[in-house]
């Protein structure tokens, strides 16, 4: 299949996506990405916005098997962030020009909905600038079932509460016999789904993630990708969609991650097979700054959050660190216009 034989005027198909991944060149592939790329951003702008990582514990009862980063509650090296602690963090990041709070932990046993109910009223009373872009659906399924709340009411009231919209984290592979290996403890791909769903009924955006590259085959690839389309046309909540590549370092699953080929070619499909989301997404933080801005001639037009701090990819081992002016020249160097975002993908300033 190339770019002629491609559907006219409809969405491709599951085998013809499948072929895309397993049979087409990757070039030929990048090209046509590109091109979508080109004609959803026509500006020739790409974008960043300047955020922090949060991740206000380590401490995790799923015990995911592809996570160098949790802890058992018992452990030495187990922790939970003061609000003095974070409210600094967020301080930082306000000193820095950032508006975006990524705030993500490990499903703890202990922290109810109230200890975040006002965590997010400090925040939002002490930095109104910054956006609460916070919990992941495996997180927010977790402090209902702690709080004796549905899912649906832990939601609203973290929303009140400040929260403003969700990270795409946790989806893995949305397939559930892929998530039995990877992370068999953790919510299946329609308790992720449903979490969206409820997110996008209140008017909260969201993005969509997908890590591939451990134990998945390509139809559970292109299976993800489906899903996540499907359920963009039933709420159009959906701002961006991330892939990333699973990183075996320090793990108990183990294994090699995927190559940079590899990496390319699952962003084209992305880009090709998701037409219904505006926005792809270079993982500079997986990849490095090279490979990111490779990809962004393979469909992706964002690279994403200055991620003034990381965690959780970096326990395995993966440490690459940009800063703005780095990630403004990343783009420049390519050949774009760089420009500073807000999390809905407001421009805040061109470079």
């Amino acid at each position: 299949m190339t770019a002629r034989t491609l559907p006219a005027g409809r969405p491709l198909s599951r085998n013809e996506a499948l072929h895309l991944l397993t049979k087409a060149d990757l070039i030929k592939v990048g090209k046509l990405a590109d091109a979508i790329r080109r004609h959803k951003h026509p500006h020739g702008r790409v974008t960043f916005v300047v955020d922090r990582n949060v991740n206000y514990t380590n401490v995790c009862t799923t015990q995911c098997r592809f996570c160098a980063f949790y802890r058992d509650a018992g452990h030495p090296d187990a922790y939970v962030l003061s609000y003095h602690d974070i409210l600094a963090k967020v301080r930082e990041l306000v000193e820095h020009g950032g508006t975006q709070l990524l705030m993500q932990g490990g499903l703890h046993p202990d922290l109810k909905i109230d200890w975040f109910e006002d965590l997010f009223h400090q925040i939002r009373a002490y930095f109104p600038t910054v956006r609460i872009h916070s919990l992941s659906p495996a997180e927010v399924v977790h402090i209902a079932k702690l709080s004796n709340l549905t899912m649906e009411e832990c939601l609203g009231r973290l929303h009140q509460a400040g929260l403003q919209s969700l990270p795409g984290g946790g989806a893995e592979i949305l397939v559930d016999e892929i998530r039995r290996e990877v992370s068999p403890n953790k919510i299946g791909w329609q308790q992720w789904a449903a979490v969206m769903r409820a997110a996008h009924a209140l008017n909260m955006p969201t993005t969509a993630t997908m890590m591939f590259g451990a134990t998945e085959r390509a139809e559970d690839i292109v299976e993800h990708l489906f899903r996540v389309r499907e359920l963009q046309a039933e709420t159009g909540g959906f701002t961006a969609f991330i892939p990333w590549t699973y990183q075996p370092g320090n793990t108990d699953l183990g294994g090699e991650t995927a190559s940079g080929v590899e990496y390319l070619k699952v962003l084209s499909l992305a880009r090709i097979v998701l037409d219904n989301i505006p926005n792809i997404q270079a993982s500079w933080v997986t990849q490095g700054a090279m490979m990111a801005q490779v990809a962004l001639f393979f469909g992706a037009n964002d690279l994403g959050g200055t991620m003034l701090e990381e965690n959780v990819v970096a326990a395995a081992g993966c440490n690459f660190r940009l800063s703005i002016g780095e990630i403004i020249e990343l783009a420049r160097g390519a050949g774009f216009t760089p420009a500073r975002r807000t999390t809905t993908y407001e421009i805040l300033e061109t470079y």
